[in-house]
């Protein structure tokens, strides 16, 4: 099994939803990064469930506790060790799950690849693995803030409600002033309607979370096998239930010409930059120096309190009706692990880059 992310800035994950904790280790971390355990905390409880009433009702502290490699606030270039307990567990409301495949999750595709399964919650397969990751991404923003990078995601669309303008028509400091984390609070009330009432439903909605890397240098990314939105690509279809990865146009560069979407080069004050960014911010694999700006569509969570037809493991029908705590909608709470997984990806590249 896979559970290590990244090349030189390397995250190994560990731990299941419902087992006594979670927790990591980081590799390749510089030593002498100035380390605020506020704001990692902070990162942790942007992520944690239970924060809204438009979230899983599961109440955890998500408390991280360090054990190496950090000393009198600043990392040692030691491998950074963590630990966050796990604390309002019930594995008793997954027992009926113990050979019943749920549909649409990895239940089945874990039976049958390793022969055994953690049932409870989904055990590896849990999206509580992602606390770890906002642990990691919050280590890595530490280190690319002296460079002057910084990261901000948000929510985008919920289902059918989208914004229809462009990153930069909004102040991405309103994102955190509601509960899905849209930076327009006419569409952020629209947006919490629909899934309170998709919720009183017992279903489940998808949406998309947008994505803008400020203050990246050029050259990051390696040409041919190791671009850089590839990386973030593969960075963001890490994360559990996102389907669908997009930068700069995306799917719509393939409606235009390329006359109406090359972005011209200018020079000004020593600087070489672009008119327009529709490349968004990566040409060849590499970074150009302008924003970096990405979308990430996740589906609507599996777990609903509907019933469904599937099959245990002897192959009999079996009709499935969820039981415990479940987000109707992963979107606010996906926005910080996006933000961690692009923070990782950039700083990783960063460190490539001082090798040369």
């Amino acid at each position: 099994m896979q559970n290590t992310f990244g090349n030189i800035f390397r995250l190994t994950t560990f731990g299941e939803s419902h087992g006594p904790a979670i927790g990591g280790v980081i590799d390749g971390c510089p030593a002498g990064i100035v380390v605020d355990t506020d704001f990692v905390q902070s990162e942790l409880s942007r992520r944690r469930p239970g924060q809204s009433a438009l979230t899983t009702p599961r109440k955890e502290a998500d408390a991280v506790q360090f054990l190496s490699g950090i000393y009198e606030g600043k990392t040692t270039g030691a491998p950074i060790g963590f630990t966050i307990a796990n604390e309002n567990t019930y594995p008793s409301d997954y027992d009926e799950l113990r050979t019943v495949f749920r549909p649409s999750h990895a239940d089945y595709t874990y039976h049958s690849k390793y022969g055994i399964r953690d049932h409870r919650g989904g055990g590896r397969s849990s999206a509580r693995e992602t606390a770890a990751r906002c642990v990691g991404g919050s280590i890595a923003k530490l280190g690319l803030k002296p460079h002057g990078i910084m990261i901000s995601a948000y929510t985008s669309q919920i289902g059918h409600i989208r914004l229809e303008g462009a990153w930069s028509d909004y102040e991405m400091c309103l994102t955190e002033t509601n509960a899905v984390r849209c930076p327009d609070a006419d569409k952020a009330a629209e947006m919490e309607a629909l899934i309170r009432k998709v919720r009183a439903a017992g279903d489940s909605i998808g949406g998309v979370i947008s994505c803008v890397i400020y203050g990246a240098p050029p050259g990051l990314g390696e040409p041919i096998y190791g671009k850089l939105h590839a990386a973030l690509g593969h960075a963001m279809l890490t994360i559990n239930a996102a389907k669908g990865f997009e930068y700069g146009d995306g799917f719509d560069a393939a409606l235009y010409k390329g006359s109406e979407r090359n972005d011209p080069f200018y020079s000004s004050r020593g600087r070489i930059a672009t008119l327009t960014n529709h490349s968004g911010g990566i040409q060849g694999g590499i970074s150009n120096g302008e924003a970096i700006y990405f979308r990430v569509a996740f589906k609507a969570a599996p777990t609903i309190l509907i019933e469904q037809t599937t099959v245990d493991i002897n192959g009999e029908k079996r009709v499935l009706k969820a039981r415990g705590r479940h987000d109707p909608c992963v979107i606010p709470r996906a926005v910080p692990v996006v933000e961690a997984m692009a923070a990782m990806t950039v700083f990783d590249y960063l460190l490539i880059n001082r090798m040369r």
